[in-house]
């Protein structure tokens, strides 16, 4: 077995001082919008995963850098072959109600993830885990998952194959434990304030829709002492704009995104405020591919062409997004040294128009004909970037209509078959792997708002999932990416950076490629 050496404790920066309004021990932060729920099997939005990650610890977690580090697990082994992982539990580690944590807790959270009854939208995440998938589809009970719990301070997990990412898949907020006993009291309100038992650094005290959620310090996380907020104030902020001027007023202490037509003003203004970082992301627009005018690839791949991805990069977002012509996005690990790209990413843009007309007359769809709506959730940086897109394809006389929706239910809508034409979306990396990007693509997979089926896609996928040598894996799926680029299921828009304001009381604030921030790292100063 190779064992993990662990550092025994980790220490938060500063110590809190009297300041903003009530005590400076309370942190404003901004965020993308309102969740539309808090339980970590139904939840798929960076919004939900910032909320959880103050509320719970996995069996590992993320330091202030985004590196993995040990959470409620104090230690594991891995096996010589790379599919067996034995967790020992923290010592001391408790719940919000003083209730030990122990490995029942996990085994209690995998099976019911993976329970067909759950319906969780990320079970694919760990699918690597062994039986996970056939329990997920009833072929199998919940009691032969790859997941043991031999004594309450040992977790065994068991992998189909070796997966060189595992650990990275447990910072997910997927893998963040339940507290078996609430949910079995209250069911589908253990999420609601005075319910919710947390093992992580922060408590739920209250949630009020559209206003803000307030989470109090924990005082039974293991942690505790070196934990200096203590009360986190979390503002739903759909509106950028709002956020920006709420962060000059001194009433908001972090923006978690911020208005990209208001760039310039902050980079003249709030140059030291501004943090804006490579992000591990792809912005891509989703097309509805069961729909008969969207059903030919050449019409999916003539109104890719007919994108200016230069100008949205440049002039929406004020240069703080990247140009994407795939779907992997650059800087990933375990992938080939040059990625595929869709072919006219070097084409001049009058000849990518041409080219347009050449392949919807192949396909025989007059442009003129076409009415497209474009979907987004609200944020005035992703309803400039639809107006923009239908600005672009009325260049060839593609009718386009704008449909602004409400961003808490905007990703259920998506993954649950909604009726749009052509949505946006965006994919933050759970794991440096090209793997978490690619599988949005497979036919059985909730994130495939596309609907787009495809056998050789499909099997590229499961044959790559069954390679050891990683040179092989990383060429394989290249392979499976360029099926993809063909047939443009979704189209590549931007590669994400991560954009935010953090005031200068507050210290502890690491950049990192996954954007992670817990409140736990984080110090607010006089």
């Amino acid at each position: 077995m190779k064992r993990i050496s662990i550092l025994p404790g980790l220490l938060a920066a500063a110590l809190c001082l009297p300041g903003m309004q009530a005590s400076a021990q309370v942190l404003m932060r901004g965020n993308d919008t309102d969740p539309s729920t808090l339980d970590q099997h139904k939840t798929s939005t960076v919004a939900e995963a910032n909320l959880l990650r103050d509320l719970y610890e996995g069996l590992v977690t993320q330091d202030a850098g985004g590196d993995v580090i040990p959470g409620a697990a104090e230690s594991w082994e891995v096996s010589e072959d790379g599919r067996t992982y034995t967790f020992k539990m923290r010592e001391g580690a408790k719940w919000s109600n003083g209730d030990p944590v122990t490995s029942d807790d996990f085994l209690f959270t995998l099976r019911r993830m993976m329970t067909p009854a759950t319906a969780a939208g990320y079970a694919s995440i760990l699918f690597d885990i062994e039986n996970a998938e056939a329990v997920t589809k009833g072929e199998m009970e919940p009691a032969e998952l790859g997941v043991a719990a031999p004594d309450p301070q040992t977790l065994v997990i068991t992998l189909k194959q070796p997966t060189p990412y595992f650990l990275e898949l447990l910072t997910h907020q997927t893998g963040k434990p339940l507290h078996q006993a609430s949910v079995e009291e209250h069911g589908v309100n253990f999420t609601r304030a005075g319910n919710l038992v947390s093992n992580g650094a922060y408590m739920l005290e209250s949630f009020v829709p559209n206003d803000k959620i307030v989470m109090k310090k924990n005082p039974e996380f293991w942690d505790a002492e070196n934990v200096q907020i203590e009360e986190i104030q979390w503002i739903p902020f759909e509106d950028r704009s709002a956020c920006l001027r709420r962060f000059e007023a001194g009433e908001v202490h972090v923006c978690s995104d911020v208005p990209a037509e208001q760039m310039a003003y902050m980079q003249d203004n709030l140059p030291d405020r501004l943090r804006i970082a490579p992000y591990l992301g792809t912005y891509y627009l989703p097309v509805k591919t069961t729909k008969d005018k969207f059903a030919d690839p050449r019409v999916r791949q003539a109104i890719s062409m007919l994108i200016d991805r230069q100008f949205l990069a440049d002039e929406v977002w004020q240069e703080t997004m990247i140009p994407a012509y795939g779907l992997v996005p650059p800087g990933i690990a375990n992938y080939v040294d040059e990625p595929p790209m869709l072919d006219y990413a070097e084409m001049d843009l009058l000849d990518r128009e041409d080219r347009a007309l050449e392949l919807f007359e192949e396909a025989g769809v007059d442009p003129a004909d076409l009415t497209v709506e474009l979907s987004y959730n609200s944020s005035e940086n992703h309803r400039n970037t639809m107006a923009a897109v239908a600005d672009m394809l009325s260049n060839v006389g593609i009718k386009s209509s704008l449909n602004e929706m409400e961003g808490t239910g905007y990703f259920n809508y998506l993954r649950e078959d909604g009726d749009f034409d052509i949505a946006r979306a965006g994919w933050i990396g759970d794991y440096s792997d090209p793997q978490n990007f690619l599988y949005l693509n497979e036919g059985d997979v909730s994130f495939n708002y596309s609907k787009w089926v495809n056998e050789e896609y499909d099997a590229k996928m499961a044959e790559a999932a069954q390679t050891l040598d990683l040179d092989e894996r990383a060429r394989i799926l290249a392979e499976a990416e360029r099926i993809y680029l063909d047939e443009v299921p979704t189209i590549p828009l931007l590669y994400y950076s991560s954009r935010a304001l953090v005031s200068d009381r507050v210290s502890g604030w690491e950049d990192n490629i996954l954007n992670n921030h817990a409140t736990r790292w984080l110090t607010l100063e006089d």
